[in-house]
């Protein structure tokens, strides 16, 4: 279960970074916090939508869900399920493939690296990795949770 909670709690503050990059993005916040300028490269580039959609607002919607599944997770009806944990790995795992296309993108394609997609990027990271725990942890609970039916 402290895995679980640990994927929430990263997940919410996931959904804060990216509300931050979101809002600057559609103009509700004049100036990002970066130091380097970096970060307005980023978020300025062509390479700023995927499939139209901004990718803050991607990320946004991911931690979103991310949290949702994770605190739904936490109740005790679904607390030994295994569906749980994985339906965590393969949107963590996802997350994680996207933010690595998004990072190499950063490197070698705008040249530019914004400090808050990499925190993301780790967040993200974190978020698989507490996943991945919580899978390895649940089949003990299932199996304990599940009585004998008796012959």
């Amino acid at each position: 279960m402290k895995y679980r909670m640990a994927a929430a709690l990263l997940s919410l503050v996931g959904v804060f970074v990216s509300s931050y990059l979101y809002l600057y993005k559609i103009g509700k916040i004049g100036t990002m916090a970066c130091g380097t300028g970096g970060c307005e490269t980023v978020q300025t580039s062509e390479w700023a939508r995927f499939l139209g959609i901004e990718v803050s607002l991607l990320g946004l919607l991911g931690y979103l869900g991310l949290f949702l599944v994770a605190l739904a997770g936490l109740q005790p009806p679904l607390v030994a399920r295994r569906g749980v944990a994985l339906l965590l790995v393969a949107m963590s795992g996802l997350g994680v493939a996207f933010a690595f296309y998004l990072t190499v993108l950063e490197v070698f394609v705008i040249h530019a690296i914004c400090y808050w997609c990499v925190g993301s990027a780790v967040i993200i990271i974190l978020v698989l990795a507490a996943s991945l725990l919580d899978l390895r942890r649940t089949p003990a609970l299932e199996s304990e949770s599940v009585a004998p039916h008796p012959s």
